[in-house]
This record gives C-alpha cells, structure tokens and sequence, in this order.
C-alpha cells in the first residue's frame, strides 16, 4: 500500500480525535438513559453540552479546516475514489459545522439534555403541559439552527428540510409526498379491509410472560443471529434504541411492556437488525473509523434494516414455527393453540396507540401522523398547545381510533423531546426499503422464509452485508435503494408484500 501524504495522516488524526469525544459523548447519553438516577439530568446535560461545544470546536476550527484544505490540495491525481469521497463529505460537513454559532450549540445540548428529563417525568405522569416548554423552546431552537445552516446548503431548503438532512440526505418534501400519499391512500383501506375479520385469540394476546422468560428469549434470539459479548451489550431502558460507542463496541437496549408479551422480543430484533448494520460498516480497524464512509448511508437504509430483522424475519411464519416451541415450553402453557395462531400473534394487524408496538399495516401511518404535525410545529406556526388536539384528531382520522391520554399520544416517543425534528419519516422509509430490498434478495438466493426455516439466517446477514452494509456513505439512500435493485425507490413493494402477508394471515385463521 502507498504511503499516505503527510497532510492526509494529520487529518486522519484529528479526526480520531474529534471521534474520541463523540462517543464520549454517546457513552454519556447511553448511561443516561440507562442506569443514571434521575437526580443526575441536570449534571449530565453541562457535561453533554461541554462536549458538544468542544466536538463543534474541534469540527469547524480554522485548524481543522487548514487540515481538511490541505489534504484536498495534496490529494495524489490518483486517489482513488472513496478517499475523493470521503473528503468530499468532510467538506460538506464543514461547512454546515462554520455556518452555526457556538453558543447556539451549547444551548441546544443543554435543551436536549433538560427536554428528556422533562419529557421522561411527562410521560410518567401524563402531563403534557409539564413539557410544553421545554417542547417550544427546543422548536425555537431548532428554527434557529436551521437559518444559520441555510448558507451551506447546496440547493434551497424549508426549515423542516435543513433539519431532515443529517438523517436523510438530499430528503424533500416533494419526495416524502410522493411516497407517503400511496400509505395514505392503500393503507387506511387495507385496515378496513381486515376489519370484519376476527382478532387473534384474546388468550394469546393477553397471555403474561414472565419477564426472566422474556430475558431469556431475547438473549437467546440474540446469540443465534451471531451476538458477540466481547463486542456486544444490551441493557434495559424506557425507550429501545441502538448505539455504537467504538469500533468494537457495540450498544443495544431493550424493554419488558407489561400486557405486550411479544414487545421485548420483537425490539431485540429490531435493535439488533441496527446494531448488525453498523457492525457492517466499512470500519476495518481504529485507523477506518473516523471517515465518513464508516457511517451510516441514511436512518432510512438504517431502518430498514432493523425492520427487515423484526418485520421480514421475527415476525415471519417460519421464524414463528421455530420459537414457538421455546415460548410455549418457557411458559409451561400454551395459550395460542399452535404454531399457526402463535404466528397470528405476531402479527396482530389492528391499529394500535404505541408506534414501537405497532404492525407493520398501520405503523406507516402513525408516521404520516408525526411528520405531519412536525411540519406544522416547524413550520405552520401551530402552537405548542395545540399538539394533543391535534394528534388525537389525526389519529382518529387516520388509524380510527384515538388515545386516552397524552402518554400514550402525543407523548410517547422521545424523539422531540431530544429535538429530532426530520427524523420520522426514516423510519416510514425504512419499511418502503427494506421491501425492495428483499425483493432483490429473494431473487438471488431465494425466500426469505426458507432461510430462516433452515436456521440459515447468516446467509441473509452475509448478502446484506455485500449489497448494503459495506456501501457506507457512499451513496444516499435513494441511490442505495437504486443501485441494489436496479429501480427508483416506490412504494408498490412494500404495499404488494403487505397485501400478500395479510392472505396469509387471514387463511391462517
């Protein structure tokens, strides 16, 4: 191998520097919402915001900018091409970072730290008015943010847009419409197609697991899909989500739901389907993982695949026939029946208030729901005050039913109480993916089903990790979507698996 030029070598090393810091500060973030006593908020949110002020620092300083500048004049005729990429995105990404106000970094770190420990003690006490400001004080900063990082943008962008690009690059509004009017035209039918029909056996639904049995099945699923604990964790939290603190050290959280028998399990597969993504990152060794095309191509592809785990996998017939026996024995009951009605409960197909307990049929619409009224937060001018109202409503126009209380509506998700404005509708577009992705899987190495019924799921791991993982951030989501499977991203696969998954369901009784 060549040697790198000197400039390029200084560069790297600032960067892993500046990689240091973050996922000190991701480790912080993952300890806060994990084990941290509630009294240590206020503590945590200075040294969360001391951090992002140094990250913001070190990633638009004039000395890493003499760096970056360096580099790109030094670059040999004949680079080759993921390196041109690479730098090509620092340089994206320095920009947007000299466009913000230092103080408008720390402010925002600070209100992301209090609007989850207000959020948090809202929920629990299902008082949404103990929120609201924290709520429209991350808003007006985020508005904030967005005018300043309007300079750097390439192409003219609404706030809403500006704010969608770390999570979904080169997303439009135009974009979204195009692919969610589809979900809101099909989707509300097929619910009332399902309608008549009737709901799974109530003594399945409502059967109680113990929660050492549901540890156990999750730790269990967990080493059958290939978990490592020398480079692997999964804890406990309020809300499941997946994190990646260093290139050997990879995060996970699950939860036990009370009257949601299947929930821990089904979050362990998702959260798992994140965590084999990012361990399928371009990130060989330390010297890889500070460049940009170590991480992640977009949430949407992220998404997809953690749904392609849960929905495509967990949740399919031949998955259900294999842990059937592991869930009824653990038990010492059975109170699905078999292996057929077990699967039905997997897949229970009515529209439900949670979105992480929600089917794969409906879930698309309780994203239509919060991007939606982000867009009227943002950029509407609805106020604060208004969100319950205006959620209940929605949901009642949309899946048919409306929630008793602010805890399970509109303060459910924790995503606007960190300020995640633009993040939803990755996850709406992970589904749309994830379809078309394992459309071109099953035409090369055949079902899905087939796989997992053979215990083969290694094989599907090692096809995504040739034709998604290793991709990185080379492309977008959409050019991901589209180099794999040779055709624009579309709703129509996702659609038509949902149709054929709902014959089944129904013959299945």
């Amino acid at each position: 191998m060549p040697e790198q030029p000197a400039a390029l070598v200084r560069l790297q090393r600032h960067l892993h520097h500046t990689r240091l810091l973050g996922s000190i500060s991701s480790a912080l973030y993952y300890d806060q919402n994990t084990v941290m006593p509630a009294g240590g908020a206020a503590w945590r949110g200075e040294q969360l915001a001391l951090l992002a002020s140094q990250l913001h620092a070190r990633q638009s300083s004039t000395e890493y900018t003499d760096l970056l500048a360096a580099a790109e004049s030094t670059l040999p005729s004949d680079a080759p091409p993921p390196l041109r990429r690479n730098l090509q995105l620092l340089r994206l990404d320095l920009e947007r970072q000299r466009c913000l106000d230092p103080a408008l970094v720390q402010a925002l770190a600070l209100a992301q730290s209090r609007g989850n420990a207000l959020w948090q003690e809202a929920r629990r006490a299902d008082d949404f008015a103990a929120f609201a400001p924290g709520l429209s004080e991350l808003l007006q900063l985020r508005r904030e943010q967005a005018s300043q990082l309007a300079a750097a943008e390439p192409v003219a962008r609404s706030v809403w847009e500006i704010l969608a690009q770390p999570f979904e690059p080169d997303i439009s509004k135009a974009q979204l419409d195009a692919l969610f009017t589809p979900l809101k035209t099909v989707l509300p039918k097929l619910l009332e197609r399902l309608a008549p029909a009737p709901p799974p056996g109530a003594a399945g639904s409502t059967a109680e697991l113990p929660e050492e049995l549901q540890e156990r099945l999750c730790s269990q699923l967990l080493q059958s899909w290939g978990y490592d604990p020398s480079r692997c964790q999964r804890s406990r939290s309020a809300h499941p989500f997946s994190c990646t603190l260093g290139p050997a050290d990879y995060r996970i959280t699950t939860r036990v739901v009370p009257g949601q028998p299947f929930s821990a399990f089904l979050a362990t597969a998702h959260e798992w389907g994140h965590s084999l993504y990012e361990q399928g990152l371009p990130r060989s060794d330390d010297h890889y993982f500070p460049w940009p095309l170590g991480e992640a191509t977009s949430m949407g592809v992220h998404e997809s695949q953690s749904l392609f785990w849960e929905c495509r996998v967990a949740r399919g017939r031949a998955c259900a026939e294999r842990w059937y026996p592991r869930f009824r024995d653990g038990l010492g009951a059975d109170p699905w029946g078999n292996a057929a009605q077990f699967w039905r409960q997997l897949n229970p197909l009515q529209p439900g208030l949670i979105r992480v307990e929600a089917d794969e049929l409906s879930y698309g619409l309780h994203i239509v729901l919060r991007y939606e009224l982000e867009l009227a937060l943002l950029e509407q001018e609805m106020p604060v005050a208004e969100l319950p109202a205006a959620w209940n409503r929605r949901m009642q126009e949309l899946l048919g039913i409306q929630p008793a209380s602010d805890a399970e509506g509109c303060l459910q998700d924790i995503h606007w109480a960190e300020g995640l404005f633009g993040y939803f509708p990755s996850y709406a577009l992970g589904h749309l993916i994830s379809a078309q992705l394992a459309e071109t899987l099953e035409a090369e190495i055949g079902a899905i089903e087939t796989l997992v019924a053979a215990g083969e799921e290694a094989v599907l791991q090692a096809w995504l990790a040739r034709h998604v993982w290793g991709l990185g951030r080379s492309v977008n989501g959409a050019e991901l979507v589209e180099r794999v499977s040779g055709r624009p991203l579309s709703a129509a696969p996702f659609l038509g698996y949902l149709e054929h998954k709902i014959e089944r369901l129904l013959e299945a009784g």
